[in-house]
């Protein structure tokens, strides 16, 4: 079965890291094999880098977001800003994720 958040998607921290704030973000980057995903601005992990290692030339210390589980994350509902449980459905011949609450479609993440 595949991932039902994508890259691009606006999420809402539920549990776990970050849940506290109730932080919302932007999907970066989505790990389909363990069913993760990295949240902008959540779970910021510094790494420490040689000089001439990975594109950083000059080294020194890098912070990234790190991956949470994806059941930790919930979809954004643009309307209210509120998170939103969501389904698939087929309209028009498509199959298009649609907001549970509000009924209005999941906004296309930009690529």
């Amino acid at each position: 079965m595949g991932m039902r958040i994508r890259k691009g998607d606006l999420v809402q921290v539920i549990s776990g890291v970050g849940s506290g704030d109730k932080k919302q973000g932007v999907v970066l980057d989505v790990d389909l094999s363990k069913s993760r995903v990295r949240v902008q601005g959540v779970r910021l992990q510094k790494r420490h880098l040689k000089p001439g290692r990975r594109g950083a030339r000059a080294g020194g210390i890098v912070e990234q977001e790190g991956f949470i589980d994806a059941s930790n994350v919930m979809l954004v509902d643009p309307s209210d800003n509120q998170p939103s449980r969501f389904r698939t459905e087929e309209r028009d011949g498509k199959r298009v994720r649609v907001f549970t609450r509000s009924g209005t479609l999941v906004p296309e993440p930009q690529a």
